[in-house]
């Protein structure tokens, strides 16, 4: 397939998902919130069970059940909500500096059931995050929207600040692409995003610093999920999670910065706004 062609799939893409995500966080209540942001969990669990080895319908469509059957129990018993905050965050940490410090990438093969494990936790916490965000009245659904700008923002800077003056490789085991000047410009990003989230909702000094506190923390662990991802995409030799998103690859692959910085984003911004 040709550039221009692949650049046309991602566009067409890009302008089909980018209005239906904005309109669901924005003018959706919290519960049909909820529903919608499970099934782009319980698609990226579909793609999550190729990355763990599992290749048989029944069975991913028994960790599907097994997925579908936690979020429920999660939106029952609001007690477990924070806890399951907690542990991801502090998974992520783990994470950033397992990850940091690989030098090598063995590849794998068979079913790695541990992973099925892992991968509750890496999806149902977002989920969780989102929505408690969401519920925050009433200015929820403008903080879900708020982490969305934030994680494109780090993106996009990280991704054009790389390019343009990246040498020092972040990760090169991993994600040869990704460079410490671009974890430098999801940095400027993050600040901007702090600055104006700080005046739309009219802080003070304090809880504008904050703020920024939580926005840049937020940055920094989004790239760890991104890692994370490219991770286990390397050990099974695959360039996509799949290719359920024409030009974009899978769920996961969007989501993947999302699956670390949302709980991050969640407990840090209730901290910083009380």
């Amino acid at each position: 397939m040709s550039a221009s062609s692949n650049l046309r799939r991602r566009t067409l893409t890009a302008l089909v998902l980018g209005p239906l995500v904005i309109g669901a966080v924005l003018w959706l209540p919290t519960p049909a919130f909820a529903v919608f942001f499970a099934l782009v969990v319980l698609i990226s669990a579909w793609e999550w069970c190729g990355l763990a080895g599992i290749s048989g319908i029944p069975s991913r469509a028994a960790y599907l059940a097994f997925m579908a059957i936690g979020l429920a129990a999660l939106w029952w018993l609001p007690q477990w909500q924070v806890p399951l905050l907690v542990a991801s965050v502090l998974w992520w940490i783990f994470q950033s500096v397992r990850i940091l410090r690989l030098r090598r990438v063995d590849p794998v093969s068979g079913a790695r059931p541990l992973l099925l494990a892992i991968g509750f936790l890496v999806l149902a916490g977002p989920w969780v995050a989102l929505i408690s965000l969401h519920r925050i009245d009433p200015i929820g659904p403008s903080l879900v929207f708020s982490l969305l700008i934030l994680i494109w923002t780090a993106d996009s800077l990280a991704y054009f600040v790389g390019r343009r003056w990246g040498r020092a490789k972040l990760a090169p085991a991993v994600s040869p692409g990704k460079t410490r000047a671009g974890v430098h410009g999801a940095m400027v990003g993050a600040g901007l995003c702090a600055l104006l989230f700080a005046w739309f909702l009219a802080l003070d000094p304090f809880h504008a610093l904050m703020v920024l506190a939580v926005c840049a923390s937020t940055a920094l662990i989004s790239v760890v999920g991104d890692l994370y991802e490219s991770l286990l995409k390397r050990r099974r030799g695959l360039k996509d999670s799949s290719q359920f998103l024409p030009g974009h690859g899978g769920f996961l692959d969007r989501i993947d910065s999302l699956t670390a910085a949302a709980p991050l984003y969640a407990l840090g911004m209730t901290w910083a706004l009380t």
